[in-house]
């Protein structure tokens, strides 16, 4: 099994994204903290979506790549809100997208995908 630049890079920038979630939904709305890590945010998930379409099991994209499609359409649809002033909408937007990224995380851990095997591995279960 063989991790590439591109999967390492893709899990690394998944990683921050969903630690960096986290925080901003358990932190306070509309400081300039929270400004700048949901800048840091986007450019992650940004990062991780983008990667994705290097990553293809059998030299093709497959169903799971439409998640990355969907993602870009999220992140321009939470910025354009926030540009609009319309925090309901970015709000719904970005824990819709967070919502996103810790199900596709979900779905990585599966005993029959890569990142999967080397977890349930690691931990002795396969």
């Amino acid at each position: 099994m063989e991790f590439t630049p591109v999967i390492l890079a893709h899990v690394a920038t998944a990683f921050g994204a969903l630690s960096i979630g986290g925080t901003m939904l358990a932190s306070k709305k509309g400081t300039a903290s929270h400004r700048l890590l949901g800048r840091t945010w986007v450019a992650l998930m940004l990062a991780t979506a983008l990667l994705s379409f290097g990553i293809r099991t059998t030299g093709h994209f497959s169903w799971i790549h439409l998640l990355s499609v969907w993602i870009l359409f999220v992140l321009g649809m939470a910025m354009y809100s926030v540009f609009r002033r319309n925090i309901k909408a970015h709000r719904n937007w970005m824990t819709g997208g967070y919502i996103g990224l810790v199900l596709a995380g979900a779905f990585t851990l599966l005993p029959h995908r890569r990142f999967g095997i080397l977890v349930w591995q690691a931990i002795g279960v396969i």
